[in-house]
């Protein structure tokens, strides 16, 4: 007496080594996604490169000029650290997911919130945990919302590591440097990078449909 025999029986996979599969199709992926970006961003001439710094410059060199009137008067700061690695990106690399509007300003501005609501409750003999959670929880916010912004990690964390003035503005740190610095790199951005014509800024010209996910 013979048995029906099923189809995938012997296969010899598991559930472990299908999942395993499926992430290794996701990294390879976003390997490929990231080496076309990277290729794509070097294919670039010497203007490009001129573009590239004076968009910088005049980003950076705004919000410096401003701090350098105001923050006597005001006690207040301008310019963090957080906003270099989002001048390289937006900058730089206009192209990237992470360099487009809504990761610009939803990440810096996210983050900001949750690193001053953790220094407010967490005690300052615990800044280990403030940071770490600043950081950790300011990146899964910014995956839940499509706003990923690799310098808004940053953000948060200045937040709870920054001077005794940073610390002070509470959540006005989230307006001004945080909020007034994005808007004047944004600004900036969609001047200069829209003025040689080998770039597009930003990439999706519906960015500000910030109520549909899709939209980055």
């Amino acid at each position: 007496m013979s048995f029906p025999t099923f189809a995938g029986h012997n296969s010899g996979k598991t559930p472990g080594s299908t999942i395993f599969s499926a992430m290794k199709q996701r990294i390879q992926k976003h390997y490929r996604m990231a080496r076309y970006i990277v290729y794509k961003e070097t294919l670039v001439d010497s203007k490009e490169h001129l573009w590239t710094f004076i968009g910088s410059f005049f980003g950076i060199g705004l919000i410096g000029f401003l701090n350098s009137q105001y923050v006597t008067a005001n006690d207040n700061l301008f310019l963090i650290g957080s906003f270099g690695a989002s001048a390289v990106l937006i900058y730089g690399v206009v192209n990237s997911p992470f360099s487009q509007p809504r990761n610009l300003v939803g990440g810096h501005v996210l983050s900001a919130i949750i690193g001053v609501t953790l220094h407010k409750l967490i005690p300052g003999e615990q800044l280990w945990l403030s940071a770490a959670l600043s950081v950790s929880l300011s990146i899964v916010c910014m995956q839940i919302t499509k706003t990923l912004h690799p310098p808004g990690g940053a953000t948060g964390l200045i937040a709870n590591i920054g001077s005794a003035k940073i610390q002070q503005l509470g959540y006005w740190y989230v307006l001004s440097p945080v909020l007034s610095g994005v808007l004047i790199l944004l600004f900036t951005a969609l001047i200069f990078n829209n003025l040689s014509p080998h770039r597009q800024y930003p990439r999706n010209k519906h960015w500000y449909r910030i109520w549909k996910r899709k939209y980055r």
